[in-house]
């Protein structure tokens, strides 16, 4: 369990990244941190490994202050999964997937069964492992990217728009992927992006953050259906909004009388009298 506690960031200057946030996100659950450029999402997630201090206020990790742990043994226990995926040009495949067991000192024939057990989950055959990672393609790279976070089975993963550069059919699958892993694996993870459409479809619970606040944290369900405010339904969007929407309207209530013209009319009759009643159809 991840727990913030009243956290902000201020930096020089008296800069507010982050403002008192609060929330819970429970263990084997995926928080999404959404909202526009600047409004704290992924300061707020650096502060969890502390790539960066929380300058008031307590984050919590199964009960225990983050600052009462030293920053690099806290990392090794978290995995990091970004954008740009950050794999070692010089590594094969399989010491890329295993560089983070290796630091710990599991012995290489438990690292190797690690990374074949692991490039199948993703669908990738396992002579992969034996290649460098300019020999995949981009949604290649960013699987290994996800799997080494996975490597040395820590339960929390941090993901920093680790999809923002895919082409939309990759960037779909790679979603897919990592709602069925951690249904399997049950892993706690914090996914930072500036899509609604992938905060929605893949969260539990999605924090809409703002100016450093979050101004609404709740279900995907129920942030369509009870956006806090104009700011939350902007950033879902109207099409979105009016998906989720009950729609209770029947037929009958929208019917009009037949309405006949015949057939020696113009068309053009046809068509102004058709507007002049506002027909709706229905299919």
């Amino acid at each position: 369990m991840i727990k913030f506690q009243e956290v902000s960031k201020i930096y020089k200057g008296g800069k507010k990244a982050v403002d008192e946030v609060s929330f819970t996100v429970e263990t084997g659950e995926m928080a999404c941190l959404i909202g526009t450029s600047g409004s704290g999402k992924t300061t707020t997630m650096r502060m969890i490994n502390r790539m960066t201090d929380p300058t008031k206020g307590k984050i919590l990790i199964d009960n225990q202050d983050i600052t009462e742990v030293n920053p690099v043994e806290l990392r090794r226990k978290i995995g990091y999964v970004i954008q740009n995926i950050g794999l070692m040009p010089h590594m094969t495949i399989r010491e890329n997937i295993t560089v983070v067991p290796k630091l710990l000192k599991i012995p290489q024939e438990e690292r190797n069964k690690t990374a074949e057990r692991l490039i199948q989950l993703v669908e990738m055959p396992e002579e992969m492992l034996d290649r460098y990672p300019n020999e995949l393609s981009g949604g290649q790279q960013q699987r290994i990217g996800v799997i080494r976070a996975l490597a040395a089975d820590q339960d929390i993963i941090l993901m920093d728009e680790p999809f923002g550069a895919l082409d939309p059919i990759t960037r779909d699958s790679l979603q897919d992927l990592i709602k069925d892993l951690n249904k399997r694996l049950k892993k706690t993870i914090i996914f930072v992006t500036h899509d609604m459409d992938e905060a929605l479809k893949l969260a539990d619970h999605v924090a809409i953050m703002s100016e450093g606040k979050i101004i609404q944290y709740d279900t995907p369900e129920n942030i369509l259906e009870q956006p806090a405010d104009d700011f939350v339904k902007e950033l879902i969007g109207e099409d979105r909004l009016m998906q989720a929407q009950p729609d209770n309207t029947l037929v009958k209530d929208v019917m009009t009388a037949a309405v006949t013209i015949t057939s020696e009319k113009s068309l053009q009759e046809a068509i102004t009298l058709m507007l002049k009643k506002e027909w709706i159809l229905y299919w």
